[in-house]
């Protein structure tokens, strides 16, 4: 570059994840799921996919990694950030935006079943479970978000 200024940060990429909830006599409640390599806690997501728009990618990725169909809000309730560690040691910024699904179906068997598990929970409790502070903040938001009829 002409400024001799070296550039190391690659851009961000972008994901759409789904936010799987439903509604129980004690309130809402978010499925969680574990991540492959760490079993951490994390709502389902993934890259863009060609031919569909990024709340439809989300609630596909939703039914390979959680097991679930429902009703997606086309519109995102914010986005949050992590680092993805690659296979090669390396790490990508993720930026991810999120979208509401409303389980209507769960399935007993999908396709990522052997490499995850699922858990329904509070919003408290999988706010606190995850370690990403602004999806925490989504989740709590979405929380005190009222319900349409």
């Amino acid at each position: 570059m002409a400024s001799g200024v070296k550039r190391t940060a690659r851009s961000e990429t972008r994901q759409g994840a789904a936010l799987p909830w439903r509604l129980t006599d004690g309130g809402r409640q978010i499925l969680m799921i574990t991540s492959r390599e760490t079993r951490r806690w994390v709502i389902p997501k993934g890259g863009r996919m060609v031919g569909k728009t990024d709340p439809e990618a989300a609630a596909q990725e939703a039914m390979e990694e959680a097991g679930v169909r429902g009703e997606m809000d086309p519109t995102s309730i914010g986005v949050f950030r992590y680092a993805k560690g690659l296979k090669d040691g390396g790490v990508r910024q993720c930026v991810v935006s999120v979208y509401p699904l409303e389980v209507l179906v769960q399935l007993g068997a999908w396709p990522e079943a052997h490499q995850r598990e699922r858990r329904w929970m509070s919003l408290s409790e999988a706010a606190d479970l995850v370690h990403e502070p602004d999806l925490a903040a989504l989740i709590r938001d979405f929380d005190a978000t009222p319900l349409e009829d």
